[in-house]
Parts: structure tokens; C-alpha cells; sequence
């Protein structure tokens, strides 16, 4: 398969701006880059800051949407990379039948993944905004105080408090917006990545999410950065070249058990 085009979907808390470094790294390499932030985010992120009422009642529903029409436009098929709730919006997409291959970096879990209550509620409780303080402590928790704040200050924004509820109050709700058909046989590979110092989605959270694909005869696989943190993970280019690779190997058929130079790292397989 020819993939010329990626599609990169940020998280909570961010807008597309937190992309950049992938943006750059991915358009050298001569690909489409599209990196669209939530309905509502487009704004200079001073302004999203300063007016976040046009995306304070945004739901799941809508983002997912909003990323399925940017896909409709496009010629050929993508990979499609998100980022905590961008990750589980990937996971959304891929079930509906998008994507030439989908990875869901540090995701936000789907409906079902368990162990994930009692986490998704506490960070529910922190609110819409997010201080530097709580930015330094579950996002860039390998800085020092200086790299964190400015981190802060260049990418952090409010979020919509219903995204919130939605995820962390899944498992009351039958029709959550956050289902996923774990055992969708006909959806295009998955990787889920995940940081070995992430407080925010930890690494156990992304493996339960992981292991709930098991009845799926899709290709669904596993990555661990055992010292990557929320952040850190999209900035790094060993993570951003490593996702490449593995897109580009599971769209051509390809079976991956380990990729040169990633002895910091390893995955598993569910189905080939």
C-alpha cells in the first residue's frame, strides 16, 4: 500500500500545535502531514486560552466526527496517530473502518478497559484547566521545573469538562460514546504506545486496553518506552520514527516482532 498522507490527533489539554516536531519530522520525509486541532481550537492558542466557551460543551461524538470528515477528504487511506484522547479517538476511527493503520500513543481508554475507572475519575476531578504545577507532575515529570513551565505556557489549554465526564463515567453509561467493537475482525492494524513513566495514561492502563482486543482477529500491537513520560512521548524522534516504521510495515502485510536500535523499548503481538 502506498501511504503518503498521516493525520496527527492531539489529546485533552493540547491543541495541534503540540504536534510540531512530528509535523516537521514527518513532512522531510516527504509525507502529508495534517495535524487539525478539536472543532472550536483553531484559534491563535492566546485566544483559545482567553476564550474557551466555543469548545466548553464539546463531546467525544463531535471529535470523532470532526477527524472522519478531515479523512473522507482525503485520496487515499492514512495513518492515523492520536494522542491520549486522540489515541482513543484513533481507536474510534479505526472501528469505523478508517486508517491504513492507526496508533494511539499513551491513549485514553476505551469503554470496558476496567482498570481504568478509578484513574479516568481522578483526572475528571482536576478540572478543566490544568496548572503548571499538575502540568509538571503528571506531564513532564522528567524536567525540571524551568523546561516544564515553559512546555506549559507554549501548549497547554483548557479542556472541554463533557469529554471529561464522558470518559471517565464510560462504564455507567450503555451507550458511551467512548465504545469501541473490541473484536472488530475487519479494522486496520493498531498499535498501542505507551511511556513506562506516564502518570497520566500509565503503561498498565494502555496494556489492559491492549489485552481487551484479544477476541480480534485484527493486527493489534503493543509498544513500551520504558522512560518516556505524557509529553515526553511527543517529542521524541526515536518514538516518531518507530511509529513510522511500524505503520509502514503492518500496511504492507508485514509481521513485527522488534525494530533495530530500540533496545530502550519492546513489543508484543496479539495477531499478525
Amino acid at each position: 500500500m502506498n501511504i503518503t498522507t498521516i493525520v496527527l490527533i492531539p489529546g485533552l489539554w493540547m491543541t495541534a500545535l503540540c504536534w510540531g516536531h512530528w509535523v516537521k519530522h514527518y513532512s522531510e520525509k516527504g509525507y502529508w502531514v495534517v495535524a487539525k486541532s478539536w472543532p472550536g481550537m483553531n484559534a491563535d492558542i492566546d485566544q483559545v486560552r482567553r476564550d474557551p466557551g466555543s469548545f466548553a460543551k464539546l463531546g467525544l461524538v463531535e471529535v470523532v466526527d470532526h477527524y472522519e470528515q478531515i479523512i473522507r477528504g482525503l485520496e487515499t487511506p492514512p495513518i492515523i496517530i492520536g494522542h491520549g484522547v486522540g489515541g482513543l479517538v484513533t481507536q474510534i476511527l479505526l472501528d469505523r473502518g478508517w486508517g491504513a493503520t492507526g496508533v494511539a500513543i499513551a491513549s485514553a481508554p476505551a469503554k470496558g478497559v476496567f482498570r481504568s475507572v478509578f484513574r479516568n475519575l481522578k483526572l475528571a476531578l482536576k478540572g478543566r484547566s490544568l496548572t503548571p504545577q499538575q502540568f509538571h507532575y503528571d506531564f513532564a515529570n522528567t524536567v525540571g521545573d524551568a523546561s516544564s513551565v515553559a512546555a506549559f505556557e507554549r501548549y497547554v489549554v483548557p479542556a472541554p469538562k463533557r469529554i471529561l465526564r464522558q470518559v471517565a463515567l464510560a462504564i455507567f453509561n450503555p451507550d458511551a460514546p467512548s465504545t469501541v467493537r473490541f473484536h472488530n475482525d475487519s479494522r486496520a492494524p493498531l498499535l498501542l504506545v505507551a511511556g513506562g513513566k506516564d502518570r497520566v495514561v500509565p503503561s498498565s492502563m494502555v496494556k489492559a486496553n491492549f489485552d481487551s482486543y484479544r477476541e480480534s482477529k485484527a493486527g493489534t500491537d503493543y509498544k513500551e518506552f520504558p522512560y518516556q513520560t505524557h509529553f515526553s512521548l511527543l517529542r521524541e524522534r526515536k518514538v516518531a520514527d518507530y511509529v513510522l516504521g511500524w505503520a509502514l510495515c503492518r500496511a504492507n502485510g508485514s509481521k513485527l516482532t522488534a525494530f533495530p536500535n530500540q533496545t530502550d523499548a519492546w513489543s508484543v503481538q496479539l495477531s499478525a
